[in-house]
């Protein structure tokens, strides 16, 4: 805790007052929003956990249909099946404001229908190859939605992290420093009355013995 560098003055500590009381308000704004993007940060943590499981699992399915699917084929064939995609998948981006965090939603669209997930014909390829794929088609949802998940979380991450410190700045530094200058403000005013009081006070009493001497001396001449 350190005093600001100003003058004791009346007028200072009126302007550092108005700066207390803004740097009040605003560290018990932030601190809301804080406590709000933690709670939603856990929110989207608990779904991503969720989203993991679902995305592991499709593609554990996946890929253990696809090294069936490469035990019964030629790795010529396999490639050959493979060589020309046919299923178009579109992937529109848009925004999300949670707490003024603009996090992105991903709107996953197949540009074809479910039948064109079989970039071959079926009649030299194996059954294994066709749940393969069927898995790898299921998977790409929940692999789109942890992605998006994943994405927010850090973009909350960081923007928890920011607030943070701004909010440890003001508790901790900028309020702190404000106090302590009103209070050395305040005392040095309280010292400059005492003294100016005091000073006021021995004016008085000169003034008053000289009015004192003064009629003595008229009396005495009388």
């Amino acid at each position: 805790m350190a005093r600001l560098n100003v003058n004791p003055t009346r007028m200072e500590m009126t302007r550092l007052k108005k700066q207390l009381k803004t740097a009040t308000r605003g560290h018990k704004l932030l601190k809301d929003k804080l406590d709000e993007l933690m709670k939603q940060f856990l929110e989207i943590v608990k779904e991503n956990k969720k989203l993991r499981q679902e995305a592991e699992t499709a593609l554990e399915k996946a890929y253990k249909s696809f090294i069936i699917a490469r035990a019964v084929m030629s790795e010529e064939y396999m490639g050959e099946a493979l060589m020309m995609p046919k299923q178009k998948v579109v992937v529109d981006v848009a925004n999300k404001n949670i707490m003024s965090v603009n996090v992105p939603v991903f709107d996953f669209k197949s540009a074809d229908s479910r039948s064109d997930i079989y970039p071959y014909g079926l009649a030299f390829t194996s059954g294994e190859l066709d749940t393969a794929m069927e898995h790898f088609s299921e998977a790409m949802e929940p692999l789109l939605r942890l992605a998006e998940s994943e994405k927010s979380a850090q973009l909350l991450a960081q923007e928890i992290e920011k607030t943070r410190r701004r909010v440890n700045a003001l508790e901790n530094v900028m309020i702190p420093n404000y106090q302590e200058t009103i209070k050395f403000i305040s005392q040095k005013l309280e010292e400059n009355d005492r003294a100016t009081t005091t000073r006021l006070m021995k004016v008085k009493d000169m003034i008053a013995k000289k009015a004192i001497e003064e009629r003595r001396k008229q009396d005495a001449a009388v």
